[in-house]
């Protein structure tokens, strides 16, 4: 799983992040623990802990004492949110920008997303 040039801590962040968006996991869910992650993953128990961290510090997460970590309420909403500003800036301006280099019209581009992805 953890197979990225990024640190393991960052991969956990981005995965429990991707399942939130997804909606694998929804406001209220329980995480798995850090030891779950140490032991499912064969990773140190610091590095699942150091993702927890960083989720709660961005209110994705919160820690019931004693019981676990759970999903945030509207971290759900939140992280599509972001995701969506982000789409548009980080993939579909180079995208266009290539395509405005290559000379695609906009109605070119506009029938390939009509037609599902199909020329």
């Amino acid at each position: 799983m953890f197979d990225g040039t990024e640190p393991i801590y960052i991969q956990i962040a981005d995965q429990i992040r991707a399942d939130i968006v997804s909606g694998r996991l929804n406001a209220g869910d329980q995480v798995m623990s850090t030891t779950q992650y140490a032991t499912t993953y064969r990773i140190n128990p610091a590095t699942a802990a150091k993702a927890f961290a960083e989720l709660v510090a961005e209110g994705v997460l919160y820690k019931q004492r004693g019981v676990g970590m759970f999903v945030a309420e509207g971290a759900p909403e939140r992280l599509r949110s972001e995701r969506r500003e982000s789409f548009f800036t980080e993939r579909l301006d180079p995208v266009l920008a290539e395509a405005r280099l290559l000379g695609i019209q906009p109605a070119d581009l506009l029938a390939y997303i009509n037609n599902g992805g199909q020329k």
